[in-house]
């Protein structure tokens, strides 16, 4: 008799084991099923429906269209661009998105024999208000070299611009909205976030102008991290799969929480140069948080330097140079009479601790 009812416990037990699988703890939700366990942090926020349309309508004031006029420059070239490197480089396939970013205005067609007046081009790109005063980031190859920068605000007001300072290293550039006189309304302004704490398959939402079409609002996900695309020595972009087209440079990548963790700035075209393919970077906050006071201040940024061009060290160069391992950083080139060359250090040398 007691060796049948250990029997039905045995089955009422199995059966509930069956049926409820799952197990729950206080700050991690916890999953169990067959042996196999993986737990949510208790940072995980779940996604609701109206998310996004949240975010979108709360930060869609806050993101501008800025265009520019600039004088025709003498030289005139896709390579002038001191970010861009040169045909054959590394990141020779990301050098069309510059001139797609900055879109030429076509000029009157002219009649036979007509002398062509000198034409002042446009382009159109993307900003963000960071402060009720009306300070805007953007990309720096959206307003270098304009002689006027007008902004569009979301209500379709426009304003006048001024450049308070710009970094071309870093492609990053802070312009300030000139107010009309006897206004005083703060401007709605977007909160800068913590991109180091941004986690791959976060959801992200990107807006922007893309193709000067007015306020655009594309979602996905951050696909990668510390992204090297050859565009220069402050190399880390954000990679995501939110569409990111002409247009949309400058504009502000935003997380859940609704803060800026990037600046939105190029792309990976298709073979035909056919815009989006769902690779686009965006440059950090944290590295824009880095130098906003610089551009505040000074209108530039101010830099140590060594004098040195380094380069990651792979297996095949570690085997080459008889290294234990791929740690440390391989000199490709020293310039003459600098820090470094004063210092005594030599192209081939491996650096592998400061």
């Amino acid at each position: 008799m007691n060796f049948n009812v250990a029997k039905v416990v045995f089955l009422l037990f199995f059966f509930f084991g069956l049926c409820f699988p799952f197990s729950f703890g206080e700050k991690n939700k916890s999953f169990d099923f067959l042996g196999y366990s993986w737990a949510l942090s208790s940072e995980s926020m779940p996604l609701t429906s109206n998310i996004f349309v949240d975010i979108a309508k709360q930060q869609n004031p806050a993101v501008v269209n800025v265009s520019v006029r600039t004088k025709v420059p003498k030289n005139h070239g896709r390579f002038n661009d001191p970010r861009v490197p040169g045909p054959g480089g590394p990141g020779d396939q990301f050098r069309d998105f510059y001139d797609k970013f900055f879109r030429q205005r076509p000029g009157p067609r002219q009649g036979p024999g007509e002398e062509r007046p000198p034409r002042r081009p446009g382009g159109t790109g993307s900003g963000f208000i960071i402060d009720g005063g009306g300070h805007i980031l953007t990309n720096n190859h959206v307003v270098q070299g304009a002689d006027e920068i007008i902004v569009t605000l979301d209500d379709d007001k426009e304003y006048t611009a001024t450049l308070i300072g710009s970094d071309p290293k870093t492609d990053i550039a802070l312009i300030k909205i000139n107010r009309e006189n006897g206004e005083n309304t703060p401007f709605p302004h977007l909160r800068m976030g913590d991109s180091d704490r941004l986690e791959v398959g976060e959801w992200v939402m990107a807006i922007g102008n893309p193709f000067g079409l007015p306020h655009t609002v594309t979602v996905g996900v951050v696909s990668a991290k510390g992204r090297n695309i050859g565009a220069g020595a402050y190399d880390e972009f954000i990679q995501t799969d939110a569409s990111i087209n002409p247009g949309n440079s400058g504009g502000p990548l935003i997380n859940v929480k609704g803060e800026v963790v990037g600046i939105n700035t190029a792309i990976i075209s298709g073979p035909a140069g056919g815009g989006n393919v769902g690779i686009g970077f965006a440059i950090p906050a944290n590295l824009v948080k880095s130098i906003m006071s610089d551009l505040r201040e000074k209108g530039k940024v101010t830099r140590g330097w060594l004098g040195v061009m380094i380069q990651k060290i792979t297996p095949d160069l570690a085997k080459s140079f008889s290294l234990v391992d791929s740690k440390g950083a391989l000199v490709g080139d020293v310039i003459p009479e600098g820090p470094a060359a004063k210092a005594g250090i030599k192209r081939g040398d491996v650096i592998v601790q400061f």
